[in-house]
């Protein structure tokens, strides 16, 4: 027998009405409160890291780590906020993590003490889960449904991610042009007021629930059927295992690789410049994947680029001490840098449908974006032990973990569904044991 997410998958794709122009108005909007909400309450952390630590009296660590706090509470908060998405739809919860973001980056200004920082970054926490990149996709999918513009979703999460991806190199430089005028707290007052003034009013006039007619409005029961049913199936939880592996991949490159690049005899300069280009080759590689879908299945691209980046990182210290070595690890595993943002929208939605895809993909947020907050101080930890080869080693195993994942997810979606077309009485109980 079919399972309850599959039932449902169907109905909360069926054929919605065109809302194509109200709905790439909200793709403008959320892309301008992506980027400014990335760079404020993420990327603009590592300039005020030493001035911070030098005022406060702490070391870098102990400021690093209301960071590392900041992204642990949100993905425990991950799984809540997505029940309230597909609940209630993005305007009042964005809107209100806004406000709520506003009101900590000011507050971040004022703070004399580590308690204090670790307080305000608790409630940063809390509030990227409410406005950040799971609440956007979630925005988009529910507009961008149906057979006739699925299509049509696929280049809004592009669109987005594009956009946003230039979030570290438009705030990087402009925070510390700021801080460099007017000092870090006074920057601070700056960007929360930047941030505000975007983000709030466009969360809250532009951002809009799409109108459901019959079967395309799930009841909360039916909502939690669907979630029960994928979760109790081992394709949900490969998906959980993939984008979990690759994801804290993905951080400890992100976090290390400078440090690693000087390592291995590269000047600073360079260094930074090949990290650089990490940001350049996600957009890269999200053009590249959301052409392939077109033609191949999402899951089989992604573990063809996640293969890749693992190659790269198990290269990069025997081919890394040579510029050119370094310039063709960095490539390679700067393409996958990013697909997974919009691969795995484009699988919850393919298997389950529109209609609980925040709740399910708040889900795997919890485990996906722990990780990323936790990997890299596992992959510091690993460097000082035993050295840098070692954690180059654990990336690669990751990746390699995370492709193997996606195939293992392709060959039982494909198995199931074949098992559907030719389908007798009997095999009934195959197909649940392959779900």
């Amino acid at each position: 027998m079919s399972s309850t997410a599959e039932t449902a998958a169907p109905a909360a794709r069926g054929g919605a009405p065109s809302r194509s122009p109200r709905g790439w108005r909200i793709v403008a909007a959320l892309a301008v409160t992506q980027t400014i909400g990335y760079g404020v309450l993420y990327y603009a952390f590592s300039v005020f890291l030493a001035p911070m630590a030098r005022d406060l009296n702490a070391s870098g660590a102990q400021i690093a780590a209301a960071l590392t706090g900041s992204i642990l509470i949100a993905a425990l908060c991950a799984p809540l906020v997505g029940r309230r998405l597909d609940a209630h739809g993005g305007r009042g919860l964005m809107t209100a993590g806004s406000v709520l973001g506003t009101g900590a980056v000011l507050a971040w200004s004022r703070v004399d003490s580590l308690p204090q920082l670790y307080a305000v970054f608790a409630v940063i926490g809390v509030a990227c889960s409410m406005v950040l990149y799971e609440s956007a996709f979630a925005v988009i999918v529910s507009w961008f449904d149906g057979p006739v513009h699925g299509r049509g979703r696929a280049g809004a999460l592009l669109a987005l991610t594009v956009v946003a991806g230039f979030a570290s190199s438009i705030f990087l430089p402009l925070t510390g042009l700021l801080v460099d005028s007017y000092g870090w707290r006074h920057a601070l007052v700056v960007l929360a007021l930047t941030y505000g003034v975007a983000a709030i009013p466009l969360h809250a006039l532009v951002v809009r629930r799409p109108a459901r007619t019959g079967r395309q409005g799930a009841t909360t029961e039916e909502r939690a059927g669907i979630v029960r049913a994928a979760t109790r199936r081992r394709p949900f939880w490969l998906l959980v295992i993939a984008f979990t592996a690759n994801g804290g991949a993905a951080a400890v490159m992100a976090v290390l690789l400078i440090t690693y690049l000087i390592h291995l005899g590269h000047s600073p300069v360079l260094a930074a410049t090949l990290a650089g280009l990490l940001g350049v080759l996600s957009v890269t590689g999200r053009l590249l994947t959301t052409g392939l879908q077109r033609r191949m299945p999402a899951a089989l691209i992604a573990a063809a680029i996640f293969t890749l980046q693992g190659v790269a990182a198990a290269l990069l210290p025997l081919a890394g001490r040579t510029v050119p070595g370094a310039v063709g690890c960095v490539l390679g595993f700067g393409l996958g840098f990013g697909i997974a943002s919009i691969t795995l929208p484009h699988l919850l939605v393919e298997r389950y449908g529109t209609a609980a895809y925040a709740s399910l993909s708040g889900r795997i947020a919890a485990f996906s974006v722990a990780d990323k907050a936790l990997a890299p101080l596992g992959a510091v930890a690993l460097a000082q032990a035993a050295g840098y080869a070692w954690v180059m080693a654990a990336v690669a195993l990751a990746c390699v973990v995370a492709a193997v994942a996606l195939l293992a997810y392709h060959r039982v979606c494909a198995a199931a569904r074949s098992l559907k077309s030719g389908r007798s009485p009997s095999s009934s109980w195959r197909i649940s044991s392959l779900q």
